[in-house]
């Protein structure tokens, strides 16, 4: 029998980087990483079927929504098949035997550098740098060899790149995680599910909203995260985007019947099993 071919996964950013750890988390059996450095890079993998899923970090208990990424999942219309909440520890890298006093530069994925504003305000006279991801940045520091910047990153971009940790967990809340979405071409029809993402428009009228919010309320249906994205073109108007869980699918299936009828445009975006938040 021929040798079974590896997944592909799309993340973004390069190897060690916390959509990979995020990928090794979800999913059981070996993967090639397809590295991205944007979300846009991303989705366009997924599109043209480079990859066979896509790993892709929709928020961030500290930085909240990463807003962009919504608009990607309206345009390309991916099924979500699954979710992961992973504990994010950032760390300051730098080349060994590098002082902090030495550091003039600190560079690193935006969001990164959100989830460390605490650490990085009570620093004075460095300049902080955006980056495309938080690995590359670390890479960067190592390769070419960037005696005067650090990188915030993770343990195993550390490791992999040989860089000393300069100070540990500089997030600026200890219970800090993202929360990862797993993407894929076509939905899988997950018969464990218990949780879905939908979007929908609603009439621009006093209580629009509320009403379709209610019909979830009434059957039992928990709303866990509620969006709203600017419809581009129509001033005022806006897409909502819900995550909602259920116990019984019956209730699910019967609340979403009814919206359907109180809402525009309603998509489903996926079911999937809801992902654990674990603290570590």
């Amino acid at each position: 029998m021929g040798k079974k071919r590896k997944l592909k996964i799309a993340i973004q950013g390069i190897a060690t980087s916390f959509h990979e750890v995020a990928a090794l988390t979800y999913f059981a059996e070996p993967f090639e990483p397809i590295e991205c450095l944007s979300f846009h890079a991303l989705c366009e993998s997924l599109k043209k079927e480079e990859s066979d899923f896509a790993m892709m970090a929709i928020e961030n208990s500290i930085a909240g929504s990463i807003l962009p990424n919504y608009f990607l999942l309206q345009e390309h219309h991916f099924a979500i098949i699954g979710e992961v909440y992973l504990p994010i520890h950032m760390h300051l890298l730098a080349l060994p035997g590098v002082k902090l006093n030495d550091i003039k530069n600190i560079e690193s994925h935006p969001m990164a550098i959100r989830q460390c504003s605490d650490y990085l305000y009570r620093l004075k006279g460095i300049d902080i740098r955006e980056s495309d991801d938080t690995a590359y940045s670390a890479r960067k520091v190592a390769e070419k060899k960037l005696k005067d910047t650090a990188a915030i990153a993770n343990e195993y971009a550390a490791k992999k790149f040989g860089l000393a940790i300069l100070e540990k967990r500089i997030e600026t809340h200890k219970k800090n995680f993202t929360r990862f979405l797993v993407l894929s071409r076509r939905a899988n029809g997950h018969a464990d599910a218990n949780k879905a993402s939908l979007c929908f428009e609603v009439a621009n009228e006093v209580g629009s909203l509320a009403e379709a919010l209610m019909t979830f309320k009434t059957h039992a249906i928990n709303l866990t995260k509620i969006q709203s994205i600017p419809i581009i073109g129509k001033p005022s108007e806006y897409s909502i985007h819900i995550d909602v869980e259920w116990k019984r699918r019956k209730n699910y299936d019967e609340a979403v019947s009814q919206v359907l009828r109180q809402v525009r445009n309603l998509t489903i975006l996926g079911e999937y099993k809801k992902g654990k938040i674990e603290y570590k």
